[in-house]
């Protein structure tokens, strides 16, 4: 049996990256993943595919549709799918190989297989041909991430009735696409398709899409969905799916009254559960909560003592950027050092077209906690850099506190988005105010600048607008 200072169950986002920094800090490090690639769902069949297909599609749609209106004529562009799908694939093929150059670099073990607790100090990993192996260990970071889950009674085939997995490798463009769920992954893979020739048509339970976001922003959001050629069916239940011989079916439920929706491909993406079972968690007497996910303090500390947990299987977002943070942070408490996440300041993207992106509180829970605030926004039909690349839909809101002017919260429906908002957020995790960003020179002409005339409207002196 081998023995280890750190075992990390999982070789995701937080799962490798917790690894590399444990190692970095002294530890003999094990990491033990059981999908046969490193980088979880987020590298594997989540976050870089969708972006390659994301990025691939849009590239499409504008050559399709944009070029022409700036000059550009090539003619009547054509779809090579698998093409398409090669380039995706060749893409997380080569980050994966990257992780475990890392591992290699770092002197962290890697081991293929199926970790279970056998006692607080010891793991049993079996690898795909049902060859057992057990790991001894002072410390175990559980890190095992989440996966799709269906509406009760729906079964996901992978084929005909998809998650988020299925959508990404489909071998061909579905005339029509039912999306179930109108959350993040939901309309970014509703977009792909639509760009490359389905029609969309989105069925949320709520009367409003991605849910706790900014409703502004939300609202605006739908607006450009709609205008791009996506229909939605809001504050509609889905009660049943049949697959039929060419697609299936898809029953719904609104204010009473039942229809039917035909479509050859239903993407299900209504949420996400915890990887716990299978890992014998409760054997050891580790407690989880009612949705089953690990229970642990403000140091990552389960209630058996060397036992810690990160990532989707304890409570918060369940983003891989959240994840990476509490790999750090874990690792350095682990060695005796100190580990933080500041969770006011961790950004949320959307990356459709535009992109969305958020850091801090909403407008809603502000007024929900009865905080006094001032809103500062820009348009980015405004901004010079939107106008001339044509991307013009949108706008930048800071909330800042009424009194203090500190940045609470601020969102961002428009090109680039996902890159602008880091700005924001190193801010808030300095306590800036809106004065600082205003009072900071921003390149011409940037896209940048309208965080800064959002800033100054905050105290209403936008200066473009």
């Amino acid at each position: 049996m081998e023995n280890f200072d750190v075992a990390i169950i999982g070789g995701g986002p937080g799962g490798y990256v917790c690894a590399i920094r444990a190692a970095q800090l002294g530890n003999k490090v094990v990491c033990i993943e059981s999908r046969g690639t490193l980088g979880g769902t987020c590298l594997n069949v989540g976050c870089i595919p969708s972006k390659a297909l994301l990025h691939s599609s849009e590239l499409f749609h504008k050559a399709k549709k944009e070029f022409k209106n700036i000059g550009i004529n090539v003619g009547e562009p054509s779809l090579d799918l698998s093409k398409m799908m090669g380039h995706k694939s060749k893409s997380v093929d080569g980050l994966t190989k990257g992780i475990e150059f890392l591992f290699k670099k770092n002197k962290v073990t890697y081991i293929k297989g199926h970790a279970s607790f056998v006692d607080k100090n010891t793991l049993s990993v079996t690898d795909n041909k049902k060859n057992s192996q057990k790991i001894n260990f002072k410390k175990v970071v559980i890190a095992t991430g989440s996966t799709s889950v269906s509406i009760p009674g729906i079964e996901i085939d992978e084929k005909t009735i998809v998650s988020s997995t299925g959508a990404l490798v489909l071998e061909k463009v579905p005339k029509k696409l039912v999306v179930i769920g109108a959350g993040y992954i939901g309309l970014e893979m509703g977009s792909v398709w639509l760009r490359l020739g389905s029609e969309v048509h989105v069925v949320e339970f709520l009367d409003h899409i991605t849910p706790g976001m900014d409703r502004e922003v939300s609202d605006n959001f739908l607006k450009i969905l709609k205008k791009q050629g996506m229909t939605f069916d809001l504050s509609t239940k889905v009660v049943g799916i049949k697959k039929t011989k060419n697609g299936a079916t898809v029953q719904v439920d609104k204010n009473g009254s039942r229809s039917e929706i035909e479509c050859d491909i239903v993407l299900i993406s209504v949420g996400r559960k915890p990887n716990t079972e299978g890992l014998n968690a409760e054997k050891i007497g580790i407690k989880l909560d009612s949705k089953k996910k690990v229970i642990v303090d403000k140091k990552y500390k389960t209630n058996i003592e060397n036992v810690y947990a990160i990532g989707d299987v304890i409570d918060g977002p369940m983003l891989a950027h959240k994840a990476e943070e509490e790999g750090v942070a874990v690792a350095e408490l682990i060695s005796g050092k100190y580990g933080h996440v500041n969770y006011d300041v961790i950004p949320g993207v959307i990356y459709t077209s535009p992109e969305i992106a958020s850091v801090g509180k909403t407008e809603e829970q502000l007024k929900e906690s009865k905080v006094s605030y001032k809103v500062g926004k820009f348009p980015f039909i405004a901004n010079s850099r939107a106008k001339v690349n044509d991307e013009s839909d949108g706008f930048v809101k800071i909330l800042a506190h009424a009194t203090t002017d500190r940045i609470l919260g601020v969102h961002i429906i428009g090109p680039d988005a996902g890159n602008l908002i880091a700005e924001l957020a190193l801010a808030m995790e300095f306590g800036a105010s809106s004065e600082d960003i205003a009072r900071t020179c921003h390149a011409h002409p940037t896209l940048t600048e309208a965080v800064k005339e959002a800033a100054l409207a905050v105290d209403k002196r936008a200066i473009h607008f």
